[in-house]
């Protein structure tokens, strides 16, 4: 069984007998997994790691000691509790499946994939949990534990997905962790939803590119920034992440809330992007929870770690939030909840800013105002507003004060990470306008743009 969480591109597993089961990298809210075990009627007595995760905190530890289950972690991995160590070429048994170890370092240096094979079927049907080893495309990036390591391990895995192939069927399903939106994947990543050995052995440029050298030249030119609280996950993974707390707390005394406004904490409005700049307390910011699958890695990504933190929206989007912020180790943010500004802090102050489409900035720009592209360096370089700047928004913070002294119109790709961008201008003072509209639309709209 598939656990999906599209919030981080990662997937979870539940492997089972019938009677019991193996769960293979759990994230953080177990209940998940539970509920998937209960719907199979299946006992879990093992729980197993592929890698100390770089971009999200793991359920396995807590998952593992809940139910007494046996927790596989590479034998070589420091870690602070107690595991079951399991090396390359062990095999287990977990009721009628054999799990075999298979060592494919790349993604870091001590990575395991698992293969596991049911041995009540005619042939052994097979399957493959590979991690951040072999995706469905491409690998798992290979820059996450060092710079220093980086060109190392992406000839280890070159090497490794060679050596996890060869290990088993060509018919055996593939079911890689990352690779759905992760950034911890890189290179060409197919957006297909199922493969099997075979089908990679035949398309993914991993196992095909004959030359090791310019696969790795190739993979190490792709590689792109990645989220700033990604160092903290491997660290807090190798300590031992207790119990993710779910649970809405009780609402901030609106008096409290505007003296953290004040004081410049950081409070995350949960609503749409429009409505925030249509109204918002004076010194939130824009954090749409919903659109898309982009909140959890880039409220991570531009929010200083491990600072204080209240959120504002309705009781649902309080929940989620909380629920998501758990998997990158966020713990139990405050809350405000209600639809509007008004039930939040009746007495604070209200700011607003001006949003439009790509006509409005046709129609208003005045030659003196900056276009300002949030995107990430590799989509401003593949086109880009003529004369626009570049600051990738999770660089924005510590470059406003940079800026120009000017109007700025921000846009990026859709529009939610303009809308960010946008409520820390308007935070720190500056004249901003959001471009709520795709950039691909930019050129329609009589914009020009570079080829």
């Amino acid at each position: 069984m598939v656990i999906e969480t599209p919030q981080l591109g990662d997937r979870s597993y539940l492997v089972h007998d019938g009677s019991v089961a193996l769960v293979i990298d759990p994230q953080r809210d177990i209940d998940r997994v539970e509920a998937a075990a209960r719907e199979a009627g299946v006992r879990i007595t093992h729980v197993a790691e592929t890698h100390l995760h770089n971009d999200y905190v793991t359920g396995g530890l807590i998952l593992a000691e809940k139910y007494g289950a046996a927790y596989l972690v590479n034998g070589e991995d420091h870690v602070s509790f107690t595991r079951v160590p399991v090396t390359d070429g062990q095999v287990l048994r977990v009721g009628r499946l054999s799990v075999s170890v298979v060592a494919t370092p790349g993604h870091t240096h001590t990575h395991l994939s698992y293969v596991v094979r049911d041995d009540a079927h005619d042939g052994g049907t097979e399957a493959v949990f590979s991690g951040g080893s072999l995706l469905f495309g491409s690998v798992g990036r290979t820059d996450l534990v060092s710079p220093h390591d980086t060109a190392k391990l992406a000839h280890d895995q070159y090497s490794s997905v060679r050596r996890l192939v060869e290990s088993a069927h060509p018919e055996a399903t593939l079911y890689p962790t990352h690779g759905f939106g992760s950034f911890c994947s890189i290179g060409p990543a197919s957006h297909q939803e199922s493969s099997t050995i075979g089908e990679q052995a035949e398309s993914n440029h991993a196992l095909t590119d004959t030359n090791e050298d310019h696969f790795v030249s190739e993979l190490l030119a792709n590689i792109t920034a990645y989220p700033a609280y990604y160092a903290h996950m491997s660290p807090l993974n190798a300590a031992g992440p207790g119990a993710a707390k779910l649970g809405v707390p009780d609402a901030v005394d609106p008096e409290e809330l505007g003296r953290r406004l004040k004081s410049g904490e950081w409070v995350v409005d949960l609503r749409h992007r429009v409505a925030f700049a249509d109204s918002h307390l004076q010194g939130s910011v824009s954090f749409e929870y919903g659109k898309g699958d982009n909140f959890t890695s880039y409220l991570g990504w531009v929010i200083p770690w491990n600072q204080p933190l209240t959120l504002l929206g309705s009781v649902v989007e309080v929940e989620k939030a909380i629920r998501d912020l758990a998997r990158i180790g966020i713990e139990s943010p405050d809350a405000a909840v209600g639809l509007q500004p008004g039930e939040w802090a009746p007495e604070s102050p209200r700011a607003s800013y001006p949003h439009g489409d790509w006509t409005a900035l046709w129609k208003g720009r005045e030659p003196e105002d900056v276009v300002l592209d949030v995107r990430r360096p590799e989509e401003f370089e593949a086109s880009h507003v003529v004369g626009a700047l570049n600051v990738p928004v999770y660089e924005l913070l510590g470059k406003i004060t940079e800026l120009p002294d000017a109007r700025i119109w921000v846009h990026c790709a859709t529009g939610y990470r303009a809308s960010v961008a946008a409520s820390l201008l308007d935070r720190a003072g500056r004249n901003v306008v959001l471009i709520n509209a795709r950039f691909k639309d930019a050129a329609g709209a009589g914009i020009e743009t570079t080829p």
